[in-house]
């Protein structure tokens, strides 16, 4: 039986006594992991972020932030090699993977580098310059930006486990909020990974982040008025978590980043033989095959002027006819694995759905 993943709460490590859900290797189908919240003190990871990590992020100045960002990414910068082996087993090639970690890691240096150059000293930002109120100038005022006093919940999806956690990690501790990760049950194995080199580096202050690996229970039943969520996946989990009495009774904040809707359009005077042309194949082909089209960018909709659709459908089909799917460790693969049997139901769903008002091109 594989390892349970614990989860990083209140200073220390947990791990749940139950079975847990087993995760298995998107290419495999070997037990990876298993993962599981039962039994967590989710008031107790609440409080932590609020009383612990909080009031050590508020001391620390901007540039003091910044610095600790650079350090950390930096530090995860030298642990990669690790996470690019994990991905694997979410299907991910090394290119997928390089997406996801190296993509991860240089956002993190770039919100490092946007604290330092654009924040002043201090942890209080202006708005604007001071206004005067009376006749006497002496009652002034002016607006600033604190640091809220209270926890940012991530919840994020499956298909960017580094990306997806480090792309808010970062902002967050900027402003001076404290995180907990609740990463995607398919791929939390990637993010626990990373969140337990992030502990380990000390380049944050204890409280900064916390890891809920498993479901979050009751712990929304906490949020108030001063906490954050931030949500990435599928607008229907988005609805019912903006219906949550934490979003609509007590005025927590909600960010949802949820299903996409893109496309890519070829004008008519785009045919075979331009560079356009070129590009608009290219670029489909690619949408559908990186992450194995598991991405919230890739290309849903294609259109084709009708003099144009069997020179694209040939293009297409001689473009895609060299793509080889499979075990992603394997040099000769350019596409691995979707994620999880469930992901794999929900591509065989739609494309059901499709061919019931579209002719299947193969």
């Amino acid at each position: 039986m594989p390892e349970m993943l614990a989860s990083y709460v209140a200073g220390s490590w947990y791990t749940a006594p139950d079975a847990g859900v087993v995760v298995v290797d998107a290419a495999t189908a070997e037990p990876v992991a298993r993962v599981s919240s039962q039994g967590l003190d989710t008031r107790a990871v609440v409080e932590h972020a609020r009383r612990v990590g909080g009031p050590a992020l508020r001391r620390m100045s901007f540039q003091e932030r910044a610095a600790a960002l650079k350090t950390l990414a930096a530090h995860l910068d030298s642990k990669k090699s690790e996470y690019y082996e994990l991905s694997a087993a979410t299907g991910a090639t090394r290119r997928d993977s390089a997406v996801d970690i190296d993509g991860g890691i240089a956002t993190t240096f770039v919100f490092s580098s946007v604290g330092k150059r654009e924040l002043p000293e201090g942890n209080i930002l202006g708005d604007g310059d001071a206004v005067a109120m009376g006749k006497e100038g002496t009652f002034v005022g002016r607006h600033v930006y604190t640091a809220l006093p209270g926890a940012a919940l991530q919840i994020n999806a499956f298909n960017f486990p580094v990306w997806g956690m480090l792309e808010k990690l970062a902002p967050a501790v900027l402003a001076g909020m404290p995180s907990i990760v609740k990463p995607a049950t398919p791929t939390a194995y990637v993010t626990a990974a990373v969140v337990r080199d992030i502990v380990a580096s000390g380049a944050l202050p204890e409280g900064a982040v916390q890891l809920v690996c498993g479901g979050l229970g009751d712990l929304l039943d906490h949020f108030g008025g001063q906490d954050l969520i931030a949500f990435t996946g599928s607008a229907s989990t988005a609805s019912m978590l903006r219906g949550h009495a934490a979003v609509t009774t007590r005025a927590t904040r909600f960010n949802a980043e949820t299903d996409s809707l893109n496309c890519s359009i070829l004008g008519p005077d785009a045919g075979p033989g331009t560079e356009e042309f070129g590009l608009f194949v290219k670029e489909v082909a690619r949408e559908m095959t990186v992450k194995a089209g598991q991405k919230c960018t890739a290309i849903r909709r294609a259109f084709v002027p009708q003099p144009l659709v069997d020179d694209a459908i040939s293009a297409l089909r001689e473009r895609l006819d060299r793509v080889v799917v499979g075990n992603p460790r394997s040099e000769s693969v350019t596409m691995g694995a979707l994620v999880s049997l469930h992901q794999r139901d929900e591509v065989r769903g739609a494309v059901d759905a499709l061919r019931r008002s579209a002719q299947l091109v193969s």
